[in-house]
């Protein structure tokens, strides 16, 4: 099997100058982490495989700043930089690589128009275009749902979109099913119930969705711990583990996550 990759996750408020790394619990409750090049560059020389971007305050006018983020990081920074929030055309896209990110990735304009996904990828490749799915479990309406068992009871997953401020009704099993088949490269998958709780990455979730397809799954929302991460890579097919909090607040070093993960037996690039 190929490596498994350590991926920060830096959420950005870019509605103060410059821009400020932000962190939340279930999408809320939000406090601040870092500046955005800065968290970048000490991630990149700790060992991190990838970097994710997200502009959670995209808008048209704030887009741009965070396309200036991407610039200064990339001066930097010589690993894979994802960016999101707010790509909503091609022509974002490729601004977005203009200004040197890798990947972007999709998550409100693809749940809206899914053709985007198609037209990303037959531009610039699939494996530039990575589908995020936000997704929350469901207990009711089971009917007509990609449904699996847990341990509190048979459930479903929904898709929400706009920052998790809106709920789809699309079912996030089926919908990573056909984002693979529109043509993504990855899937940034992210339990809403976990995220910022330190409770771990949703196994049955991350599990789920990664026999669902075929496309790397990144594992996003929890974790707390390197055990986090070696209980994800140990019990599903997940090709990632996506943190942010153990980072930013200088729980856990990318370098000590991965060399608890080798002593480990789990297959993961290690750097001097």
């Amino acid at each position: 099997m190929l490596a498994r990759r350590i991926i920060p996750c830096l959420d950005c408020d870019l509605g103060v100058p410059n821009g400020r790394v932000v962190k939340g619990i279930e999408f809320k409750q939000i406090r601040y982490a870092g500046v955005p090049w800065e968290l970048a560059t000490r991630y990149y020389e700790d060992g991190a495989d990838e970097i994710v971007f997200l502009d959670i305050t995209a808008s048209h006018e704030r887009r741009a700043t965070m396309f200036d983020v991407i610039k200064k990081t990339s001066e930097h920074v010589f690993v894979p930089l994802t960016v999101g929030g707010g790509i909503s055309s091609l022509e974002d896209a490729r601004n977005a690589f203009n200004a040197g990110a890798d990947k972007v990735t999709v998550n409100t304009a693809a749940l809206r128009r899914p053709e985007l996904i198609r037209e990303i990828s037959e531009s610039y490749g699939s494996q530039a275009v990575v589908v995020a799915i936000d997704a929350k479990r469901r207990y009711q309406d089971l009917d007509g749902r990609i449904t699996i068992n847990t341990e509190s009871g048979r459930c479903w997953f929904e898709c929400s979109y706009y920052g998790g401020r809106r709920f789809t009704g699309v079912d996030a099993l089926a919908w990573a099913r056909r984002v693979e088949e529109l043509g993504a490269g990855e899937i940034l998958l992210t339990s809403m119930d976990r995220d910022g709780t330190y409770d771990g990455f949703d196994i049955e979730l991350t599990d789920a969705v990664s026999r669902m397809v075929r496309i790397p799954v990144i594992a996003s929302g929890g974790c707390a711990s390197p055990e986090h991460m070696y209980e994800v890579f140990r019990r599903t097919d997940a090709s990632a583990a996506l943190a942010a909090s153990i980072f930013h607040f200088n729980q856990w070093s990318i370098r000590d996550c991965k060399r608890y993960l080798h002593e480990r037996g789990i297959n993961v690039r290690i750097t001097d």
